[in-house]
């Protein structure tokens, strides 16, 4: 069980102020430094300086969307990065939703297919293979590979898997699962069908992570920490996928209401309607101390999880500095 960071949830913290970051994030224990992609900050562009500051601290992407680039793309720039990290680099892939597969002019259709040839193809490509793949869905032409044999040829995978169908598929062809949003119970129900997928296929059901996030503010004043976290919560509350996953997980009529605002009234009456009771059976810690961190990431340490990734969603601002004190603080309780 290892504890990772990521920065980057509801927050833009400048790129400079990651790098200032990095070494402190190092110093103070965690395993990884996570960065996800939407309309943020590039994440290989950050993990790349985030690297070149550290020695030891894993840089992790979760979630990179497949949409973005194509899979050469992505088996260059992931071979590029293993080798300036020496080996430190979780990719970490998914296949998003119609919203951001839209911005970059794609179709979201046949997820399991597109992810499987995707992940094929990055891996062949990042391990310095000759690559001329003809799939379903990508085609690479004749003639590619990487004009240098890449020092560390072998990708750990993360996938991004929330349903019955993808999560089994995570199992079969990574090295991880991704969770985001999952409640513990979630969390096991998950990780049986990822350990399914993988003896389905043959391998090893203890070598695949199963890595949750859980995003923790942390401020004296209970509710300026609650704040920032109930803008993160009310956008899961109406996305496509992670609604659906929160209505299994017993949150129905909370769901709902909280749609029904939106309709009504936009983005700040669904935040108006997401109560404080609903915001603490959820997998996030609005926390007052340290300690209260600590003690509250008990239960999803104890859900089967073997990385446990705790985005910090800063109370205040600046949020480098917001940030900053928190991982000092976590630093003191290592």
């Amino acid at each position: 069980m290892v504890y990772d960071i990521e920065l980057n949830s509801v927050a833009h913290y400048p790129a400079n102020v990651l790098l200032d970051l990095a070494p402190l994030v190092e110093d103070a224990g965690f395993n990884a430094f996570w960065k996800g992609e939407s309309n943020s900050t590039d994440p290989i562009v950050a993990l790349s300086g985030v690297a070149a500051r550290t020695k030891n601290l894993k840089v992790g992407t979760a979630i990179y969307h497949i949409y973005g680039r194509s899979p050469i793309t992505m088996g260059i720039q992931a071979a590029t990065l293993q080798d300036l990290s020496q080996g430190r680099l979780l990719l970490g892939l998914g296949v998003a939703n119609k919203t951001i597969a839209g911005w970059h002019g794609g179709t979201f259709d046949r997820p399991l297919r597109r992810i499987r040839e995707y992940v094929e193809i990055v891996r062949k490509a990042a391990a310095g293979e000759r690559v001329e793949y003809e799939g379903e869905i990508y085609n690479t032409g004749k003639r590619f590979q990487l004009s240098w044999k890449p020092q560390f040829p072998h990708l750990t995978v993360f996938l991004a898997g929330l349903g019955p169908k993808m999560t089994h598929l995570v199992g079969e062809i990574s090295e991880g699962v991704c969770i985001n949003m999952g409640i513990p119970s979630k969390i096991r129900e998950i990780a049986e069908r990822v350990r399914a997928g993988a003896v389905a296929a043959g391998r090893d059901p203890s070598k695949v992570e199963i890595f949750a996030k859980v995003r923790v503010s942390m401020n004296p004043d209970r509710a300026v920490a609650r704040a920032r976290l109930r803008q993160v919560l009310t956008f899961y509350n109406i996305a496509d996928h992670y609604s659906t996953m929160l209505k299994d997980c017993g949150f129905e009529p909370e769901v709902n209401a909280i749609q029904e605002a939106f309709r009504a009234g936009g983005f700040k009456a669904a935040t108006a309607a997401l109560t404080d009771a609903y915001m603490d059976k959820l997998p996030v810690i609005a926390a007052t101390s340290i300690q209260e961190v600590r003690d509250r990431l008990a239960p999803f340490a104890e859900s089967g999880v073997t990385r446990l990734s705790v985005p910090y969603v800063p109370a205040m601002e600046p949020a480098g500095e917001d940030a900053r004190r928190f991982i000092e603080a976590w630093r003191t309780t290592a």
